[in-house]
């Protein structure tokens, strides 16, 4: 089968194995997308040599339990062992041996097919398209947040960055009735928002120590110092971005402000799924463009233009 092969941060299409794990569902990828985090382990984030790419919707071609044959599903990430005791006691998103899709130790979504444990799949129901159901892991992320803190109609939020995963926070953020208020670089990205009737905000307007949730979205350290001078003392701050290297932040000011810090990633599907299916949050909005799977290279590289939102892949 084809494949989008990354080694030695050197990404190429290539002619792989098709995959075959034992007791594993093997799935015909219908469209796969490209995100954040799939550039920054191109350019050596984080090292991994394989198949890229873990956003999907796609078609269970065989299954140890035949009743998924022929079901399209979309693939929660990480495949858990289900013995440790991360897993014993509900955590499997941290699953102390983990394998992640197309991240880590687990070949990817950017080829014709993939592999997934029956446990990590969830059903499309039928009114959901295929370009909104590719989102659902996205849109998980996104929903992540509100499993995390409560978020109350009387809150004052600032959501920092509007790019890929800021958008569709902004859509979730703004089913709750808060005071949100965005903060969009681009045009576009601000068009967007204004068109869902989601305020946006200058930075120059953003009032210091106001706050009562911020959520940092851009993964630069401007974008923490930002967050950090928003938020409210005993306010919550929800950091939804990796930091490449380190930074500094004075944790003495933390303590004194007794600020909550969440780090927040992977989320629920089932929800995901549900709102899609109610047409409360439209992700398609954020399709720049489509490229077939032999096109990858250049998929990637239009992606990872400024501004630019989501990329799809299809064979």
């Amino acid at each position: 089968m084809q494949a989008l092969w990354l080694e030695n941060q050197k990404i190429a299409v290539r002619d792989v194995p098709q995959p075959l794990k034992p007791g594993e569902a093997l799935i015909r990828i219908r469209k796969a997308g490209i995100c954040s985090t799939d550039l920054e382990l191109a350019k050596g984030y984080y090292p991994f040599t394989g198949i890229l790419g873990h956003e999907f919707v796609g078609d269970v071609m065989d299954a140890p339990d035949k009743t998924w044959i022929g079901q399209r599903v979309v693939g929660e990430i990480n495949a858990a062992c289900g013995m440790c005791e991360a897993c014993q006691n509900g955590r499997p998103t941290h699953c102390e041996n983990r394998t992640v899709l197309g991240i880590s130790s687990r070949d990817g979504v950017f080829a014709e097919y993939t592999t997934l444990p029956l446990a990590n799949l969830h059903r499309v129901p039928d009114s959901v398209a295929d370009e909104q159901a590719v989102f659902t892991e996205p849109l998980a992320a996104a929903l992540e947040i509100q499993q995390q803190i409560q978020v109350k109609p009387t809150d004052r939020v600032l959501l920092i960055g509007a790019g890929r995963l800021g958008q569709l926070i902004a859509q979730t953020l703004s089913l709750t009735g808060c005071g949100l208020r965005v903060l969009a670089r681009h045009p576009s990205q601000q068009t967007l928002l204004a068109d869902r009737s989601i305020r946006l905000i200058a930075e120059e307007e953003i009032q210091p120590r106001r706050w009562d949730i911020v959520v940092e979205a851009t993964g630069s350290p401007a974008g923490f110092d930002l967050a950090r001078k928003a938020i409210r003392a005993r306010g919550t701050l929800v950091m939804k971005s990796t930091y490449k290297g380190g930074m500094n932040v004075n944790f003495s000011s933390v303590v004194v402000d007794e600020l909550m810090i969440v780090g927040s990633r992977c989320g629920p599907f089932e929800p995901a799924l549900r709102l899609l299916e109610k047409r409360e949050v439209d992700p398609t909005v954020l399709i720049a463009e489509h490229f077939k799977l032999g096109e990858a290279v250049h998929a990637l590289e239009k992606a990872a233009q400024p501004g630019t939102l989501k990329v799809l892949l299809e064979p």
